[in-house]
């Protein structure tokens, strides 16, 4: 069985809602996983931009949330979950905003596209500090047994 990874707050390709972004409450989206691999002892997961900062020209990629060593037995996170709220022996890593936590969007110009990608590793990765995504993709390397992706977009209103 693949891996999926949906949320019930927008659909595959869909607009994320107002309340997840800079413009609402800047809220998490909740996210529900399935299918992840028995071999597996922990996930990553990794929202980013890579439409930064405009789409028509993209010069970046601009990344959201880094959570890394999720256990495997985990199947999701709840709309807006804070670091008391997330699963047990989870670590936060930095986003763009030099934080942790979630940072909703909040494009400058356009219509962007999120990332929303879970890795199932084969190992606990342990306390990278307070690593950003470059460092957790090397952490990760040869250590992933499958992913899946979600993928949601967002416009600023009247942008």
């Amino acid at each position: 069985m693949a891996m999926t990874l949906t949320s019930s707050s927008f659909q595959q390709g869909a607009e994320i809602p107002t309340r997840h972004t800079c413009e609402g409450d800047d809220t998490s989206p909740p996210l529900a996983w399935s299918g992840v691999p028995p071999e597996a002892k922990s996930l990553a997961l990794i929202v980013d931009d890579p439409d930064a900062p405009d789409p028509k020209a993209p010069r970046m990629t601009w990344v959201h949330w880094v959570l890394y060593d999720v256990p495997a037995s985990a199947n999701g996170l709840p709309e807006g979950v804070e670091v008391a709220g997330l699963p047990r022996g989870t670590r936060e890593g930095r986003n763009d905003w030099k934080r942790t936590g979630w940072g909703g969007p909040c494009p400058p110009v356009g219509r962007h596209r999120y990332f929303h990608k879970l890795y199932a590793l084969d190992m606990v990765l342990g306390d990278l500090g307070a690593a950003t995504k470059v460092d957790l993709e090397r952490a990760m390397e040869g250590h992933v047994l499958e992913r899946a992706e979600l993928m949601g977009t967002y416009q600023k209103r009247g942008k």
